[in-house]
């Protein structure tokens, strides 16, 4: 036989025999083609699922609810799940009608069909380890899936974190290698005052730095579960003494400091942390694309743009232009930021979407925190390797554009006046010549003390000023 029979509330269906997954994973299997993406391609989420139910078959061992032989059984399984085993018996699209009623019951019959195994019993024989009375005893999907949830975006950001610390080791090194090399700065794409490249990296490092406390600030608000909520918050179903024992379970099997919400009602319906930390994730998305948009400028040209900086060439930039090059990292950073944009808004309209004592949004939730998380690990870490390590800095180019840059006035200013200052400007820009020529004609400054204003050291950062 190819096939086994199970049953749920609506009826007999025939599953394929070998597969951990029963009946209502086939439903849903079924039902919801939406994405063509399963929660197999998001093992961190099905590791969280195996921990929470591992904690409550725990939890519910030490309460009497749960036989020995049936408590080993779930938590052997959990164990092969954590360790990565199963994973492609997910199979339920990421995003599904039900509030994650799909998921948790995938989770509930591949981890009860494979505790039978090693209870010594068939796939399907659930009167020995039953998905609902012992997988899922004294839980809901409204807490088990939330609880899993929270899990794995903590643990993702630690992913992320680790992504921006690679790319901010890269800026800092280049801040460092750039130090020396003066440039113009610019306001408004138009000339402002001097400044040195590795000032201008360094301010990437720096930006890198605050977005990274910020995740870290957005990841503790995920510490704080409904496990032990059931159904609406109000814990029925459950034993008075499980929500305190599960919490401390949890805490074992996860390693981390999760705790129980002071009010599961509250925390079963309030979706707030997610828009948090999604906002958390536009922030990010939106400055990186800056500094792509900055590496893009930067590097205009060759002959015809800034060409201030060289970005590494990855590959031939056009079908017709024979030695174009393309900056396509930063592009397609940008390009990702623009999708992760995007998903905040589906975030914030799904947590909004929520009504009385739940939100059933929470799938279209996680598909786009993972998502997110996901694409931007992976850009930070290509935008690391693939081009920042590589940038070079054409030298002489930056300085010569320094010295015949109308905003050399700027750093005169103080010392010859703004109204002479100015006059100066205005005649280099009608006639084409230097602001260094015409403050030497009109005897603004003697050519030493021109030269000391104008040496890079004293353009970049404050000092004592004397009027002539």
């Amino acid at each position: 036989m190819t096939k086994r029979m199970e049953h749920d509330l609506i009826g007999e269906r025939e599953i394929p025999k070998d597969v951990y997954y029963g009946v209502q994973s086939l439903r849903a299997l079924e039902n919801f083609n939406i994405t063509g993406v399963s929660l197999s391609k998001f093992p961190t989420f099905i590791i969280s699922l195996a921990k929470v139910k591992k904690a409550v078959a725990l939890a519910n061992y030490d309460l009497d609810l749960l036989e020995e032989d049936k408590k080993n059984a779930i938590c052997n399984a959990c164990d092969e799940i954590i360790e990565g085993k199963l994973h492609k018996e997910f199979v339920v699209d990421m995003i599904q009608g039900g509030a994650g009623t799909s998921v948790n019951m995938n989770a509930n019959e591949v981890i009860a069909n494979r505790g039978l195994e090693i209870l010594g019993h068939k796939k399907g024989d659930y009167q020995y380890l039953h998905p609902n009375n012992d997988v899922n005893l004294s839980q809901s999907t409204n807490d088990s899936y939330p609880t899993a949830l929270r899990i794995a975006l903590f643990e993702k950001i630690y992913e992320l974190i680790e992504s921006l610390k690679v790319l901010k080791n890269s800026f800092a090194i280049k801040s460092e290698e750039f130090r020396h090399v003066i440039k113009m700065g610019r306001t408004q794409l138009q000339d402002a005052v001097p400044m040195t490249l590795g000032q201008e990296f360094h301010t990437y490092v720096t930006m890198i730095e605050d977005d990274i406390q910020r995740l870290m600030e957005s990841q503790q608000l995920l510490r704080e579960m409904n496990l032990g909520a059931t159904a609406i918050g109000t814990g029925i179903n459950s034993h008075p003494d499980y929500s305190c024992l599960v919490e401390k379970k949890l805490q074992e099997v996860t390693g981390r400091p999760f705790v129980t919400a002071k009010d599961l009602v509250e925390a079963t319906q309030d979706t707030g942390a997610y828009v948090q930390i999604s906002g958390v994730f536009k922030r990010v998305a939106t400055k990186m694309s800056k500094i792509c948009n900055d590496l893009r400028l930067l590097s205009s040209g060759p002959r015809a743009g800034f060409n201030e900086i060289n970005l590494p060439a990855v590959q031939p930039g056009s079908s017709i232009m024979p030695g174009k090059v393309n900056p396509v990292i930063p592009e397609v950073v940008n390009q990702v930021a623009f999708q992760v944009i995007g998903a905040d808004l589906t975030v914030t309209l799904a947590s909004e979407g929520g009504q009385l004592q739940l939100n059933v949004f929470e799938p279209v939730i996680a598909y786009n925190l993972f998502n997110s998380i996901n694409m931007m690990k992976n850009a930070f870490e290509t935008l690391a390797y693939k081009c920042v390590n590589g940038i070079t800095a054409n030298k002489d180019h930056c300085e010569e554009l320094v010295k015949n840059s109308i905003g050399l006035v700027t750093a005169l200013n103080p010392t010859i006046g703004y109204e002479n200052a100015t006059m100066v400007a205005k005649e280099a820009l009608e006639t084409g010549r230097s602001v260094y020529d015409i403050v030497l004609e009109k005897k603004l400054l003697t050519i030493d003390e021109l030269n000391e204003l104008i040496r890079p050291e004293n353009m970049i950062k404050p000092r004592m000023v004397c009027k002539v």
